[in-house]
């Protein structure tokens, strides 16, 4: 790993930058209380502040601003509310049930109102025994309303100041995962590779870089700046953003026959040369994604035409000592796969000229995309679609109904007086943080939290028992608050280490002394709230990821149907199709490609006894993938302009699609007319076979030639490698058709029983 580079990655990401002003904006205020003597007295300043600060999730600006002004006057409401019924046992009972239903339901918003209604539910637990609004309830509540008001100032005057900067480091974040994914790639040539781990391993990082395509298309396509302005930096932004995209679809389209490819060149040295080169490759994306994050002068080190022509060098080299009528096709094979590198060169060569802000190519961008199209579906704020989630179908509906269990039981063991808890609310803000819409999810959060307590309880308690200096203890309050708000959201665990150090040294800025006392309930809390929340997630209308298997198997089914018919019309010329449509059908298999593998993920966290056929759905998952990869590798060819007569095109699109046809058919329990399973089986007449047996018989009564021509391939070659595509795609369909007829009947036992 190389240290220097994951930690520019990290100080220039939106992380650290969302982090440091949160942080600065609870901190800057508290010092100028302390400097006049009135910290203690509002205390719940910066505490507003921090709440409303977590609400802000990336996006476009003007829902950052809606829902930061939403949380403003929510959280003030929240606060009064429960300030005001403390003295009523049946009203918070009450206020518990309806707040945390409600807050917890307007998750089928999206995640923006899911975390918005968690931060609410937190504000409650703060505010529900009214210990931190002492006696004058409405004074304390206004200065709250004021610390949840500066966060929201702040927030408009960094935005205002840096309109491109949020835009910037998620579009940088995308060429960070695409590197990722390049270096997984590269392993696949080093000396008998794990070929299962490595295919997982890529699956996993098309998950992440699916979540952060979908982030940047609702940041890029919905800030007005990057779309109706002309300005040079908004039209680059928009550029790299697609041009990302398309290098993905490259990197897709590189899967190869791996296993042969190391049999047959593996003792050469031309696989070290292309895993090293892939390398670089990735460590100069590397850089250009750290320089887009951090606004930085991007400057190319490799020059990519160089080493790429040494590797074509070493190719040519082994060929002269190799070829033959009996090694033509591995050569072909290999030559493939040289090209299917350079195409990824020649990308990541425009990637760069693009990023170079050359004024001429951001004037003639225009990509005529509807990007309305392109963006993640989101629920429309109306009260049917809330009303029209009360059901016990609905996710959302039982992840409220668990979250209200959970809080109230949480509540009354809060209240037992043989535990000796203070206070309630660190119990119910454990449950929040916890209990999540997935058995999974909750499960991982659980460990994490307390592993990351436990441990930050530790080095707090030392730290507070060392160290006495005020000054010492501010920086390192500051540092555990920056470290928090930027680790919460991918370093759960980390975060919650660092949020327990500076919680206790707050506590004890406020009240020196009680580090003990802290140090007990702390962690007494968190069992009992980790405790609950087990309970509730495992026995309170638990969602299984094996239920969501089929409804995902169906949508990753029908959007690989379409993506693959509509590549085979562009072989076929039947009609033009336009570069959105194209976009569209790609954009559509991936993400649920990126789905499926999710819910797999997921589903290995669950108890074994609800890992029902997990090998089955793994064997789904990893067809999925093959034949998505196979498919884009396909559409390379297809827009290639180029004529393949000797293709019988027509005849494969009706073969494979009628195949993947009855693999639709069956997960949605469609009849099937005999006619579909006649034309899986039709043969299509290509003459690839006869011209590849001429090709040998030439090559062994003449003289091999020595000709090299590194960047170009052989129109054989490019038929062969097409009608090897063709026949990949029909077996993996095929095997994925008899991996659904055993999921079903198994499925058809289950409901039996």
């Amino acid at each position: 790993m190389n240290y220097s580079s994951e930690l520019k990655k990290f100080l220039t990401s939106q992380y650290i930058y969302s982090g440091v002003r949160i942080a600065l904006a609870i901190v800057i205020p508290s010092i100028i209380l302390a400097q006049l003597g009135l910290l203690k007295e509002f205390f719940l300043f910066p505490l507003g502040t921090s709440f409303v600060g977590l609400t802000d999730q990336q996006g476009p600006f003007i829902r950052r601003r809606n829902t930061l002004l939403l949380s403003v006057v929510t959280f003030f409401l929240i606060a009064l509310i429960a300030s005001l019924l403390k003295e009523y046992p049946f009203a918070v009972y009450l206020e518990i049930i309806i707040f945390g239903f409600f807050f917890s339901m307007i998750g089928v918003y999206g995640l923006r109102l899911a975390v918005f209604g968690s931060i609410a539910l937190v504000v409650l637990s703060i505010f529900i025994d009214g210990h931190l609004t002492g006696n004058d309830i409405f004074r304390s509540s206004f200065i709250f309303f004021l610390g949840c008001l500066w966060f929201f100032i702040v927030f408009m005057i960094v935005t205002r100041l840096q309109p491109y900067k949020l835009a910037s480091q998620v579009v940088g974040e995308n060429y960070l995962e695409l590197a990722d994914y390049l270096r997984i790639k590269a392993t696949y040539y080093t000396k008998n590779p794990d070929f299962d781990a490595l295919l997982n391993q890529l699956i996993a990082q098309q998950v992440k870089i699916k979540n952060h395509q979908e982030d940047t298309r609702e940041i890029v396509f919905k800030t007005r700046q990057i779309v109706n302005e002309s300005t040079t930096q908004s039209r680059i932004l928009m550029l790299m953003f697609l041009n990302s995209i398309d290098l993905y679809d490259k990197l897709l389209t590189s899967e190869n026959d791996y296993k042969r490819m190391n049999e047959v060149f593996g003792e050469s040295k031309l696989l070290g040369k292309i895993h090293d080169y892939l390398l670089t490759m990735a460590d100069e994306i590397t850089n250009l994604g750290i320089s887009l994050q951090g606004s930085l002068t991007f400057r190319q080190i490799t020059n990519f035409d160089e080493e790429l022509k040494k590797i074509y060098d070493e190719f040519f080299e082994y060929r002269s000592q190799k070829f033959s009528s009996d090694t033509l096709e591995d050569f072909m094979m290999m030559r493939q796969i040289l090209m299917r590198i350079t195409e990824i060169t020649d990308e990541v060569n425009l990637i760069f000229k693009v990023n170079s802000q050359d004024p001429k190519l951001a004037k003639s961008l225009s990509t005529g995309l509807d990007y309305s199209k392109f963006l993640p579906k989101e629920e429309k704020l109306n009260h049917k679609v809330f009303i029209s989630n009360f059901s016990l179908d609905s996710g959302h509906f039982r992840h409220a109904v668990r979250v209200t269990i959970a809080l109230l039981i949480g509540y009354i063991v809060s209240r037992f007086a043989i535990l000796g808890i203070g206070h309630s609310y660190w119990i119910l803000i454990t449950i929040i943080a916890i209990l999540k819409p997935a058995y999974s999810t909750t499960k991982h959060r659980n460990l994490l939290r307390l592993y990351g307590t436990v441990a930050g309880a530790v080095i707090a308690y030392i730290i507070l028992y060392f160290v006495n200096e005020p000054t010492v203890l501010l920086i390192i309050l500051l540092a555990s608050m920056i470290m928090c708000f930027s680790l919460l959201k991918f370093h759960y665990s980390w975060a919650v280490l660092f949020m327990t150090i500076y919680i206790f040294l707050s506590f004890n800025f406020l009240k020196p002394g009680n580090v003990n006392l802290i140090f007990k309930d702390r962690l007494l809390d968190t069992l009992i709230g980790g405790a609950v929340t087990f309970l509730v997630a495992y026995f309170i209308l638990p969602v299984w990821e094996h239920t969501q298997n089929l409804a995902l198997m169906k949508k990753s089914s029908k959007s690989n149907l379409g993506y693959f018919r509509l590549v085979m019309d562009l072989f076929l010329k039947k009609n033009k199709i336009d570069d959105q449509d194209f976009r569209l059908k790609r954009k559509n298999a991936i993400i649920d490609l990126a789905n499926l593998s999710d819910n797999f993920q997921r589903m290995i966290s669950d108890p074994k006894n609800q890992q029902r056929k997990l090998e089955t759905v793994h064997q789904f998952v990893t067809t999925t993938h093959l034949i998505t990869a196979y498919t884009a590798s396909l559409s390379q060819y297809a827009k290639s302009g180029h004529d393949f007569p000797e293709i019988d095109f027509e005849n494969w699109k009706i073969k494979i699609s009628a195949e993947l046809l009855r693999t639709s058919s069956l997960l949605f329990q469609k009849d099937l007319d005999e006619q579909t399973r006649i034309e899986s089986h039709i043969k299509p007449e290509d003459q690839v076979k006869d011209l590849l047996e001429k090709r040998k018989a030439e090559i062994e009564k003449q003289d091999i030639s020595d000709e090299r021509k590194p960047f170009a391939v052989s129109h054989l070659t490019e038929i062969k490698n097409i009608n090897e595509l063709l026949e990949l795609i029909y077996d993996v369909a095929k095997d994925q058709r008899k991996i659904i007829e055993e999921y079903l009947i198994y499925q058809s036992t289950m409901a039996r029983q």
